[in-house]
């Protein structure tokens, strides 16, 4: 309508059929056509200037093969995707259908068009603090083993900020846990601060089932999630777009990070990761394009006091074993043998036991249900009164049946005592059993003497073996009182013996 336009001004300011046809770039019968055609036209709108210029019956047409062929790329856009389906394939299928449809490149034209509006992104909003998105770099960096010569590949793990573009950046040997877990400490550390958020694509490490709306995460994330006080996060799979902005910081490194460090030679990870630093800091000063503000400029000013605060130590991974509860309403580290009590109520329940060097903590489904101070006495047990159940509450409240206060009772009749009273609290998984035989054990103190007692005591741990029936019979048959055949003979002195100086 606009070059039908410019012929009608063009011809009304006098210039000639042959100038219109150069200005307006169609030919001069075209020219010529339109001028008659439509030489009683002035004046009228441009509905019924068109219906003029053109046949009906060719708009029609034009309408009629524009509605078939969205039709046929509503069934036959997904098909492209397919091994071995070409636009040409799909072509010959819509002129078998339709002969008297577009041409090739006409339908190549309006599949492209058909294509880019179905395929529409939507622009985003981030609240400042609120998200952390990661990802590993596809490319590696290398450093130099100096005794082999070896190239050793490290991976690159990237963070972003999308609201101000903050990035971190830490090169490590692989994606497992343990990396995985060093370098949220390390961009925790960096950014000051744990954003309410960590999103994630779907690696192993940090997804164990990936799904559209509910994925599972591994263990490694529960924990970090508990420790910072953050939520782990996926995308979608095969949605890269979910995490746009970490997606683009990956190449913003390979140019700022990646580039300038290519043609330097590194001895060591500590070395790469250095040198990695030094650009990093460049990059988050670089001020933005056409303004003075720069990325580290945006985070210090509008996302670090939105952040949560750090722990006041840093993520130790714990070990995760399932146990299933014992009768005696504990479950057992087969680390070290060492017992440690659940609620009995939940005797027979499989638990998740997450464990380190200082605390125990025991999972039912996701509620924990006991929490214990890791004990590092071999074979030992530590109970808390409230798991036990009230009738056990009861004794041990009447009678003083602790493992502490028996313990300690047999400390202060002697070492040998102290010593038979912890196996017998080992003897079997019956807690209560094993309390009653170390108490009645103890008894025996009032009718024999403490000493007699440490005695038959010191007899019987040299056994393989400590019960009360034990004791007892070596103090009723007086093996108490009798020489041990295990004690160490003496040595008699006399002539026939050398002294140690004719070993000189």
């Amino acid at each position: 309508m606009e070059k039908l336009k410019q012929v009608f001004q063009l011809q009304r300011d006098g210039i000639s059929i042959r100038e219109i046809a150069r200005r307006v770039g169609i030919s001069r019968n075209s020219v010529r056509k339109y001028l008659s055609l439509l030489a009683e036209c002035k004046g009228v709108d441009d509905v019924e200037l068109a219906s003029k210029a053109y046949s009906n019956d060719l708009l029609e047409l034009e309408a009629e093969r524009l509605r078939q062929v969205t039709i046929h790329f509503s069934t036959a856009g997904t098909e492209l995707s397919k091994t071995g389906v070409t636009r040409h394939l799909l072509w010959r299928e819509y002129r078998a259908e339709h002969p008297d449809g577009y041409s090739y490149s006409r339908y190549c034209y309006h599949l492209k068009k058909y294509l880019k509006n179905r395929d529409l992104s939507m622009h985003l909003e981030y609240t400042p603090g609120d998200i952390t998105m990661i990802d590993f770099a596809g490319k590696k960096l290398y450093y130099t083993n100096l005794e082999t010569g070896e190239l050793i590949k490290c991976q690159v793990f990237i963070s972003i900020f999308p609201f101000s573009g903050y990035i971190f950046c830490q090169a490590v040997h692989t994606q497992q846990t343990a990396d995985f877990t060093h370098l949220t400490n390390s961009m925790s550390k960096f950014y000051g601060g744990v954003s309410a958020t960590i999103l994630c694509d779907n690696m192993s490490t940090a997804v164990k089932r990936s799904d559209r709306y509910e994925p599972e995460f591994t263990d490694i994330c529960l924990q970090l999630s508990e420790h910072y006080g953050t939520t782990f996060s996926a995308t979608r799979p095969y949605s890269p777009r979910d995490k746009a902005m970490v997606e683009r910081a990956v190449n913003i490194v390979y140019n700022y990070i990646y580039g300038p460090l290519r043609n330097r030679t590194f001895f060591s990870l500590q070395e790469l990761n250095a040198a990695m630093r030094e650009q990093l800091e460049l990059l988050n000063d670089k001020p933005y394009k056409n303004t003075p503000y720069s990325r580290r400029y945006f985070f210090e000013q509008q996302e670090r006091h939105l952040l949560k605060p750090l722990p006041a130590l840093p993520f130790l991974q714990k070990k995760v074993v399932r146990l299933t509860v014992q009768r005696n309403y504990h479950v057992q580290l087969t680390e070290d043998h060492q017992y440690y009590s659940v609620p009995y109520r939940y005797v027979g329940k499989k638990v998740k036991v997450l464990y380190d060097a200082t605390t125990v903590e025991i999972y039912l489904d996701q509620d924990r249900i006991a929490l214990h101070v890791r004990n590092h006495r071999n074979k030992s047990y530590t109970t808390l009164t409230e798991h036990m159940p009230p009738h056990h509450q009861r004794m041990h409240q009447i009678r003083g049946w602790t493992r502490d206060d028996l313990l300690e009772q047999a400390s202060r009749i002697g070492c040998s005592t102290h010593q038979a009273a912890s196996l017998m609290m080992e003897n079997s998984i019956y807690m209560e059993q094993n309390y009653k035989a170390c108490f009645g054990m103890l008894m025996l103190q009032k009718k024999y003497g403490s000493d007699r007692l440490e005695a038959a005591c010191q007899r019987a741990i040299q056994g393989s073996r400590v019960n009360y029936t034990m004791i007892k019979n070596i103090l009723e048959r007086g093996l108490d009182k009798v020489a041990n055949m295990f004690a160490t003979p003496l040595i008699i002195d006399h002539d026939n013996i050398r002294g140690k100086e004719q070993y000189l």
